[in-house]
């Protein structure tokens, strides 16, 4: 049994899929109108009372954009009542630049992020899909240093941005975040298999990473893209250095905006509905969760690699390339059998 088999150490709860923006790669397919079955307030607040029997380090809410729920400032205000800590993931929109920022903190955010996803203006307006995106963005960012909210910055690396990732790491390092954590594109949603970079430039990235993390104050993670854990131990990262092995499905859980309760948000693979069962059993019990956490369970090189327990790849970029989520994880680029 691993070390998340009773609890996970993160919920993330997808409130609503409305959103302004139209991102290129969008997991959830955003739409400007949240989803007429999307769970209401009550059931928020059902929602909720069950994240608290999993007793997760982090209960993160994000979209689409919250930012556009009515309810929103009620639903923290429950969630940090009931002794959760809360992170807030909106889309840098005019719905978010319209909350009141010391109001979220008041409520109970402990974080917020905001995407940063190229080097320039106009990189990140197109890869965002709307004109005023990266305006918003730093509005965003200014409105947080008044209200002394604490703010991460979220990078999705595709195919497109990576050759100007150096660039990104400087207006990050600009920016001084609390922390910045690196996506992998997973081919769901409106990501195709032609945004995914190569393994080796992935290797590289990563290799990038731990020579910032050396220089800068803030942490970096990485959602997706697990076998940098496996990256920092090559490099000598001291072990309080390296995030703990969540995987999808692995410490982690995702609620839809209609309560079905999947492995993560980029593995659609649904084991419940928080309306019809316990969120806290299913994580425990349901045969998607307990099989990605064993990972005896994983196929070709992952199954044979000494990092699995560590690293164990990501599920959801192998399940979107194959179908298999046990399947090898097609962005790494280490080779177990040669060392």
């Amino acid at each position: 049994m691993n070390a998340f088999s009773d609890y996970p150490a993160v919920v993330v709860w997808e409130m609503t899929r409305a959103c302004r923006l139209a991102c290129k790669h969008c997991r959830a397919v955003a739409t400007k109108q949240g989803h007429p079955d999307q769970l209401v307030t009550m059931e928020g607040h059902r929602l909720i009372d069950q994240v608290v029997q999993t007793k997760p380090k982090l209960l993160i809410l994000t979209g689409g954009d919250p930012s556009r729920r009515p309810d929103l400032l009620e639903l923290i205000s429950h969630a940090s009542g009931r002794g959760l800590r809360v992170a807030f993931s909106p889309g840098a929109t005019p719905d978010l630049l319209a909350l009141d920022f010391r109001e979220l903190r008041e409520a109970g955010v402990m974080r917020l992020s905001l995407s940063l996803d190229g080097a320039t203006e106009s990189d990140h307006n197109a890869f965002r899909g709307v004109t005023r995106a990266w305006r918003w963005t730093m509005q965003a960012v200014e409105k947080l240093r008044e209200a002394g909210l604490p703010f991460q910055i979220n990078s999705t690396i595709t195919a497109d941005n990576i050759g100007s990732f150096d660039a990104l790491a400087n207006v990050v390092e600009s920016l001084n975040p609390a922390g910045w954590t690196i996506f992998l594109v997973v081919p769901t949603g409106r990501a195709g298999v032609s945004m995914l970079p190569s393994a080796l430039e992935i290797e590289n990235l990563f290799v990038k990473l731990v020579e910032i993390s050396r220089r800068v104050s803030f942490e970096i993670r990485t959602t997706e893209g697990q076998h940098f854990r496996r990256v920092l131990v090559q490099n000598g990262a001291p072990s309080s250095q390296i995030p703990p092995p969540v995987n999808d499905g692995k410490g982690f859980v995702f609620i839809s905006h209609t309560g079905e309760i999947c492995p993560s948000g980029f593995l659609p693979l649904v084991a419940g509905n928080v309306r019809r069962d316990n969120l806290l059993a299913t994580y425990r019990h349901s045969p998607i969760f307990t099989r990605l956490r064993d990972s005896g369970n994983l196929k070709g090189k992952c199954g044979r690699c000494r990092f699995n327990s560590l690293c164990g790849g990501s599920r959801a970029r192998a399940f979107g390339l194959t179908g298999d989520p046990f399947g090898e994880e097609p962005l790494c680029s280490y080779q177990p059998d040669s060392l």
